[in-house]
């Protein structure tokens, strides 16, 4: 078997290369593991490529903030020879927020692979939470270390326990020893040393354990604390050695200086060994119970000490049965009371140390290493899963039920609130008309689609608002203060053609003559403007408003000539602008793109306009050049836009960019029946749910809202209603699509009074 590891690695300095080093070794000890073909990728910390000397096992170096670098690495471990991967799992390692860099790696690979998570947090935020649970969905198994980690992945994270092993931290094969040069020294010599070793920082509560000591040494006055270990070197980025220092100051004042030592450095297992076996009593002091696994704990029961720890999860478990001996958080009082007892009671402390042995034994890493070979041979044989039928290529059954209940959170009897501060609602920034024609959209989609009741009682509101912010002249204004008054006299141009859009839909697909009335009073209102409009984005829209209209009313000479005259606008400004390999309207591409074509095909289905057809298929294929890289979109994002022979910037990518792309390959599906652009369509929803560059879903399966961009390393967490009514209007318009073309495949509306997870 062959196998590569992802994760940090010697030299570097840290937990998790000591243990990734530690099971590399272990495996190597089975006959069926060919050491000379498995190798490394390992985790760094800085751009610097030179910053550590690995060695040759170390194939593939990632730069943790570099997400080229997952993307890569996934590409180099695929053509390799290796058979199965493991992937050791810790927030801090991996890039982005949260670690969220990972992600790229793992959905790109192609080997089956395992993932230790050395962190299992009781109280994820949404990034964190969503992380685990994409990597367990593409493991092949989830491995922690303790039974506390197992609960929380069941009942935190709904991973199933057939999906999790349970390996508890493997601890070196070393024996104690008889010559040990440590005990011997002088810093060791005929004092009873307390012993605690591990990175130095505030949530280690070495504090407690010098409050402890002058209850201490008043029964023994040769006890010696000694701390192991450099300090974090976040702290010291951050802190120096302030920690370290105030200490030191604490023992001066409770005048026990002379009972404690700091051992400043960073040393080998076999020497953390002989430290280990020449102390007293070894203590972990720490803070609080959140540690779901301690390598340092694993070690110290491995080596058959006699430990006292705070009752953190792990110690909990490991301590259990007389292993161990546990005090409350912060309680120096009660800690000085149970080292005086053990020391002073000879054989109590020898029954500890001789539990802690024997328990210790099945945790030494040649054990550990046969249950991890047995794990990943599961994972080879899991990996050969016999092809499957080929699904439709929209999968209605694997798409969230759809659920209005974050658009009516949004909605007052006003209309629907702009923006969002994550799921709730800011009323600080009041009301835009664009949203409204959107909700207006959504409305009439979902009980087109449903007979929904729920967006039946919303659409007046909705309707109401554009009536309400309609000028005498036909006009629209667009920004509405929370408290109903005016903010602007004249909206923008994307405004009004946004407005245009909704009302055209709701003369075409309205529920009722009321309404389609209603619209086209409105509608026509408006048309007077059509004549000023300057900018494509706004011709566009209003050329897709038009085109519904006419699908209601073929026969208006008037508004098929306002349509041919706004289309040539739009194939003007794409024969000024195509240049060599660059098809498209203008010297860039900023926001809302798809929206072009789309407003061509819109023009071409009701008119039959040639010219309008081939200029928007060239504007397509353009956009596809770029636009699906990876196997996933990558919509323009808005950082600096993607100027003429430049390349897409991809972040910071917006909902509005993709639900333009869902809606343009929906109607060019529909004109060329080319199943290519329905997959295309299909591609571009999922970016919602997580087929995107960071792997994240963007709609929120808890609130039912819409995160409000995808960045660089991150969501943008706010829920508002641009991106919101974004995500619905393109799931309508996907099983709209599905029920065209197979049949009636379209799950229920879930009402947004109703809680659905």
């Amino acid at each position: 078997m062959k196998i590569a590891y992802i994760s940090t690695y010697p030299p570097r300095e840290c937990g998790l290369a000591t243990f990734n080093q530690n099971l590399v070794n272990a495996l190597g000890l089975n006959q069926s593991y060919n050491a000379d073909k498995s190798f490394i990728v390992a985790m760094n910390e800085s751009d610097d490529l030179n910053e550590h000397a690995y060695p040759n096992e170390v194939k593939f170096v990632i730069r943790q903030q570099n997400q080229q670098d997952y993307i890569e690495a996934a590409d180099f471990i695929n053509n390799s020879e290796i058979d199965t991967c493991i992937i050791e799992h810790e927030f801090g390692i991996y890039g982005g927020n949260s670690g969220v860099f990972l992600l790229s790696l793992i959905n790109r690979l192609k080997k089956p692979f395992i993932t230790i998570l050395h962190t299992v947090l009781k109280d994820p935020n949404f990034m964190q939470q969503t992380i685990i649970k994409e990597i367990a969905l593409k493991s092949s198994k989830i491995v922690v270390m303790s039974k506390k980690a197992v609960m929380f992945l069941n009942s935190i994270y709904l991973i199933p326990s057939s999906q999790i092993k349970l390996i508890e931290h493997g601890v070196p094969d070393l024996e104690p020893i008889l010559n040990n040069d440590i005990a011997k020294s002088d810093l060791f010599k005929d004092r009873k040393v307390l012993f605690t070793f591990g990175l130095i920082s505030r949530n280690k509560g070495l504090e407690t354990v010098i409050k402890a000591l002058p209850n201490i040494v008043a029964q023994h006055p040769d006890v010696l604390y000694v701390i192991l270990g450099n300090t974090h070197p976040g702290v010291v980025k951050h802190n120096g050695e302030e920690y370290r220092d105030s200490l030191k100051l604490l023992a001066q004042d409770l005048g026990v200086e002379k009972n404690i030592a700091f051992v400043n450095k960073f040393v080998s297992e076999e020497e953390l060994h002989q430290y280990l076996t020449a102390c007293a009593v070894y203590i972990t002091p720490y803070l609080n119970e959140a540690q779901i696994t301690s390598g340092t704990l694993s070690y110290a029961v491995g080596a058959g000490s006699a430990v006292v720890s705070t009752p953190y999860w792990h110690a909990q478990e490991l301590l259990a049965n007389n292993r161990g001996k546990l005090f409350d958080f912060k309680n120096d009082a009660q800690l000085a009371t149970i080292v005086n007892d053990l020391l002073n009671d000879q054989d109590a402390y020898n029954l500890l140390r001789k539990n802690a042995y024997n328990y210790g034994l099945k945790l030494r890493w040649p054990a550990i290493g046969s249950v991890y070979l047995e794990v990943l041979n599961e994972a080879l044989t899991a990996g050969e899963k016999p092809a499957r039928n080929i699904p439709p290529i929209i999968d209605v059954d694997a798409m969230p039920s759809l659920n209005l209940s974050h658009v009516s959170l949004l909605t007052d009897d006003t209309g629907i609130i702009q923006h969002a501060k994550f799921g709730i609602p800011n009323l600080k920034e009041g009301y835009c008309i664009d949203d409204n024609a959107r909700a207006l959209i959504l409305t009439l989609l979902a009980y087109d689609q449903n007979k929904n009741q729920t967006s039946l009682k919303l659409m007046p509101i909705y309707l109401s608002f554009i009536q309400y912010l309609q000028r005498e002249d036909g006009n629209f204004r667009n920004f509405l203060s929370y408290n109903r008054n005016y903010l602007d006299e004249v909206g923008s141009e994307d405004s009004f053609g946004r407005t245009i859009w909704s009302l055209g839909y709701l003369i075409y697909a309205g529920p009722n003559n009321s309404y389609r009335e209603f619209g086209k009073e409105l509608f026509s209102n408006a048309v007077p403007h059509f004549n000023n409009l300057k900018y494509l984005r706004a011709i566009a829209n209003t050329i897709i408003g038009i085109s519904y209209y006419l699908n209601a009313h073929p026969g208006d000479e008037l508004l098929v000539k306002e349509i041919n005259r706004l289309s040539k606008k739009l194939t003007n400004a794409y024969s000024s602008n195509k240049d060599g390999d660059w098809h498209w309207f203008e010297e860039m591409l900023t926001y809302d793109n798809a929206i072009l074509p789309l407003a061509l095909l819109s023009h071409y289905e009701v008119t039959g306009n040639k010219e309008s057809y081939k200029t928007a298929m060239e504007a397509i294929a353009f956009l596809d050049s770029f636009s699906f890289e990876n196997g996933y979109l990558n919509p323009v994002g808005n950082a600096g836009w993607m100027k003429k022979q430049g390349k897409n910037p991809i972040y910071d990518q917006q909902a509005l960019e993709t639900m333009a792309m869902v809606l343009l390959y929906s109607k060019t599906f529909a004109i060329t029946k080319d199943d290519q652009y329905l997959s295309k369509m299909q591609i571009s929803y999922e970016w919602f749910l997580g087929k995107n560059s960071l792997h994240i879903p963007l709609y929120d399966y808890e609130t039912h809202g819409c995160a409000d961009g995808l960045q660089f390393n991150s969501v943008n967490r706010n829920q508002g209603a641009e991106s919101t009514l974004a995500y619905f209007i393109s799931h309508l318009t996907v099983l709209q699509a599905a029920e065209i073309e197979y049949g009636n495949l379209v799950t229920p509306l879930v009402d947004a009074e109703t809680t659905h997870k």
